[in-house]
């Protein structure tokens, strides 16, 4: 369907970038976003959520581990990473049960896959790196360079054309987003993968659909071809769906594209329209064990995920989008607070707003169509409960997975098709006036100034996303390792530090085990770790004196109660990162 009216967007379809130079500069910076993948892999901090993918991945569970550990009981940080080993005597079903009884918001698709590739690659590539990090964190990077392809192959599906596509891919191998999830140890870079495939597969399912012409009374008989393309997208579906529960929003998108499409392309859409109800079916069906599992601990995933319910305000909410979607092509700031922060990213915003802009009034309906509903629909999924409720899910950058794709490829095409050349003016010669040495503003000029004026806009985009990633990569921490943002800190802190004991209990969330893992990466040998129970009266007995006799003493996120006992019995605490809320207890 798409290809056949291709031609109404206007972008040259077998036209390469143009001039030669800058097509085989977009080759280069795609090369360079790959390689960027593979950048200081073991570098930034091992967060509190890329914890808990390694321990549901090894089959614990955070009840089991907390019960062992908060016991007045001294560690080290080797004994905390032994529960980022896959569990002695454990099996897959252990890990989907983690996840089922504790975490069942999180479908088990990527940690099993984790599993799976630690079990086989974790011990080698420990050996040969030095590091288990780069195990974890090379799994998401692969399933991040598997959507390169499939996002110049939808790009090329919607508009025919090999700029459009190139620039679309090369904008999400440097995405400073795209780079930073694909070397987190989470499922988003599998998101991503399936979000940029199942669009891609409808959309061939959909155009094949069209070119053989048969009455839906007897979509039966179809050739298997045309069932093979559904019968991928349906399996492209129920991976999606295995990844998160976000996936959903994507095909809240595609399923309001299907029925506005009727009035677009109305026969070619009488004759998908069964085909894709039939394969969200069938892709329900095979999700619906863990949909069962989501709602049978729906209380679970409601107590786990509280902290979206926090009431932000609108324009804290505007800020946290803005960011986000400017973080696709530029991923710098001066503080959150600071106006420079949003000021930088006007530009991007503009861009973003023309590209949509031009798709809607310049591009075919039906592609124009399937842009917007890709980006608008699922951002609106999360955006309108959160004004209406007062929550902030749409305000976290990685639940919009969904909606940058469609970004990426609206940019695309819009510059794609500015940087076109037009055909009427090639031969055009430029003049000059009989008694001036500049230009004539002739049609050539102008098309040749705005040529070299959207030139510029993209080389700059492609160094703002360049520096975003080089600063990035260079870095111990980002914005996204919140709650352990400050966590390089406070092991740098507590390494140089004589005889160092960190001192903890679960905390007021109880969250801290994810950063007290996250800590034992970078503790030196030398760091102990004093770990209490809920009974904080016992830091004023004796064992408590003998165990952390002769040490310098810090507690590292203190539950109200445990810092009330402390300052009781040994004296007001001294802060040392106020920020990461760690604090020098008096000896």
């Amino acid at each position: 369907m798409f290809r056949q009216t291709a031609s109404l967007s206007q972008v040259d379809p077998g036209r390469p970038l143009s001039p030669a130079w800058l097509h085989w500069l977009v080759i280069f910076l795609l090369v360079v976003g790959v390689v960027f993948r593979f950048v200081n892999l073991n570098h930034k901090v091992y967060w509190h959520d890329e914890v808990y993918t390694s321990l549901r991945a090894s089959g614990y569970t955070v009840q089991e581990i907390g019960q062992e550990i908060f016991q007045n009981q001294v560690f080290s940080a080797k004994d905390l990473l032994r529960f980022q080993q896959i569990k002695p005597g454990s099996t897959p079903a252990d890990t989907v049960r983690s996840l089922a009884l504790e975490d069942p918001q999180h479908p088990p698709l990527y940690f099993l896959l984790d599993r799976f590739w630690v079990q086989a690659l974790g011990a080698p590539m420990q050996a040969i790196f030095g590091s288990p990090l780069t195990a974890s964190r090379l799994l998401p990077v692969l399933l991040s360079l598997l959507s390169l392809p499939f996002m110049y192959a939808l790009a090329w599906e919607l508009f025919a054309s090999q700029a459009a596509a190139l620039l679309a891919t090369v904008f999400l191998a440097l995405s400073p987003f795209d780079l930073l999830f694909a070397q987190t140890a989470r499922q988003y870079s599998l998101l991503t993968l399936a979000v940029i495939a199942s669009h891609y597969l409808l959309l061939r399912a959909i155009r094949l659909s069209g070119i053989q012409k048969v009455c839906s009374r007897d979509v039966l008989k179809r050739p298997p071809t045309v069932w093979k393309h559904w019968g991928l997208y349906a399996l492209a579906v129920t991976l999606g769906l295995y990844t998160h529960p976000f996936f959903a929003l994507t095909l809240i998108g595609h399923a309001v594209y299907i029925i506005l499409v009727i009035g677009t392309h109305r026969q070619t859409s009488r004759q998908s329209i069964l085909q894709f109800w039939l394969a969200l079916a069938i892709a329900g069906l095979l999700y619906a064990p863990w949909l069962f599992v989501m709602l049978t601990g729906f209380q679970r995933t409601l107590n786990t995920t509280n902290w979206a319910a926090n009431v932000p305000g609108s324009d804290y909410l505007v800020k946290l989008w803005t960011l986000s979607f400017t973080a696709l092509f530029f991923d710098l700031d001066v503080g959150f607070d600071n106006l420079w922060t949003f000021v930088l990213r006007v530009p991007i915003v503009v861009l973003i707003v023309l590209a949509f802009y031009t798709l809607y009034r310049r591009c075919d309906r039906g592609i124009s169509l399937f842009v917007w509903t890709s980006t608008v629909v699922p951002f609106l999924g999360l955006a309108l409960p959160d004004l209406v409720l007062g929550s902030k899910r749409s305000a976290v950058s990685r639940y919009l997975i969904s909606c940058y794709p469609g970004v990426q490829l609206a940019v695309a095409y819009f510059l794609a098709k500015r940087l076109s050349p037009k055909p009427h003016y090639l031969s055009s010669k430029p003049q000059r006036t009989g008694s001036s040495r500049f230009w004539r503003l002739t049609p050539y000029t102008l098309t040749f100034l705005n040529r070299w004026f959207w030139r510029l806009v993209l080389l700059t985009l492609f160094t703002a996303s360049l520096a975003s990633c080089t600063v990035s990569a260079a870095s111990f921490t980002w914005w996204h390792n919140v709650p352990s943002y400050f966590n390089a800190a406070v092991a740098d802190r507590l390494n140089a530090a004589p005889s160092p004991l960190l001192l903890s209990d679960r905390g007021d969330d109880f969250t801290n085990l994810g950063d007290l893992i996250s800590l034992s990466y970078r503790l030196h040998p030398n760091v102990r770790m004093l770990l209490l129970s809920q009974n904080v009266n016992w830091v004023a007995t004796q064992s408590f004196a003998s165990q952390t006799d002769g040490s310098t003493i810090f507690a590292f996120r203190p539950s109200k109660p445990l810092r009330v006992a402390l300052e009781r019995s040994r004296g007001t605490l001294q802060p040392i990162l106020p920020a990461a809320r760690v604090w020098q207890v008096p000896e």
